[in-house]
This record gives structure tokens, sequence and C-alpha cells, in this order.
């Protein structure tokens, strides 16, 4: 079976339909959709715009903020099919002695309860559950300037769990880790970098994040 179209002077387009039994339906979405987006199919036939790859090959980069100044630093804006996020740091630092914290959220804003998150420095580790959170020594954060990453990897998509593992390094001492795991109650678009108290204000460096399907 095949759907013709003819063209408003001459020629057309033909759509031509596999040999299948039974009937198959596919709708499609209202507009137009903008410029680099695709269809997505939701496994039912429907239909949908959608930005970015499909299947997430390509790892994509957000825009890099300068960590100088402010209590946080959120990314958002993340589509719905991102599984992996990587932030970012370089040559970081706050003026306080609290313990860098990432968070993340969905579109009713960043969670800041219910983490299972364990902070490990000089061989001691802390739980945390307010973030994924890195142990320091006091005043570590104030006194030297810190660099290194974190990933943040969907485990289940069923119930919304994402775990996450990190390290930095200070300038004043070798490294700090953390490791961790949330479930959210929504689909993850956003990312927060602050602190474990939330009122040390950043005052150096520059964080980014990658994300990819």
């Amino acid at each position: 079976m095949a759907l013709r179209l003819n063209g408003s002077t001459s020629g057309y387009v033909e759509i031509d339909a596999p040999a299948v039994a039974g009937s198959n339906t596919l709708t499609l979405p209202n507009g137009n959709g903008t410029s680099g987006q695709y269809l997505q199919t939701d496994g039912s036939g429907g239909l949908s715009w959608q930005t970015g790859l499909a299947q997430g090959s390509v790892i994509t980069a957000g825009t890099a903020v300068a960590s100088t100044s402010g209590t946080a630093i959120d990314f958002t804006g993340i589509p719905s099919w991102v599984k992996r996020i990587t932030v970012m740091f370089s040559g970081m630092s706050t003026t306080g002695v609290d313990n860098i914290q990432i968070q993340i959220g969905t579109s009713a804003g960043i969670q800041t309860t219910g983490y299972d998150s364990v902070g490990v420095y000089n061989g001691a580790g802390t739980h945390y559950t307010t973030g994924f959170s890195y142990r320091q020594d006091s005043g570590g954060a104030a006194t030297g300037t810190q660099s290194g990453q974190m990933i943040i990897s969907q485990l289940r998509a069923s119930d919304g769990t994402w775990t996450a593992s990190g390290l930095l390094g200070w300038s004043a001492n070798p490294w700090m880790g953390a490791v961790g795991s949330k479930t959210l109650s929504g689909t993850l678009d956003r990312v927060r970098l602050t602190t474990s108290g939330g009122t040390n204000t950043f005052d150096a460096g520059v964080v980014n994040i990658l994300y990819e399907g």
C-alpha cells in the first residue's frame, strides 16, 4: 500500500507502507517543530518533537559558569532523555568551611532531602542526606581551591533512581570522594552546585556540565 501526495505544480511524494498483518496508526504532533528537532515515538504510535539525539550518542556540553559569586550554581533545562550528567569544576573555592555539595531536581525544583550519600576524606566517611557531598577537613573550601568532577547516572528509569560518584583534588591536600544515590519523584531536569550549609559564597573558579543519553 502506498500514500501519494501530489505536488503543488507537478510530481508527487509517495509514502510506501510495509506488508504487515493488521493495521498500525502513527499520530503526528501539532506544529512543525523547530530547527534541529526530530520525531520520536512513544512506543504506542504517538510521535512528538524532541531536541537532541534519540539515543544520546553525542556528549553535550553546557555553558561554563564562573563560580565567583552566589551560594548556588544551577544548570536547568536538561533534556528528558539524558541518562548521565558530569559536573566539572576547576579552581573553585568558597568563603566558608562547609562541604561542596551537588543536588539534583525536577521541574518542581531542586530536591534537598532523601539522599543516601557518603563523603570520604583521609580514610574517614560521613553520611549525608541533603545532597551528594564531599567530606573535607575544617577550613578546606575556604583556604584552598578545588578541582574535580562528579558523575550522576540513571540507575532505574522506572522509579527515578540516580547514583553518583566523584572525586575532587584540594590544593592543600590530596583528594576527597563522594558516592551516593537519590530517587527523584519526577524527571531530572536540573543540577545544583552548592555547599552543605547552603550559605557559603563561591569566590573563585569555573564549573560546567556534560550530559548524554
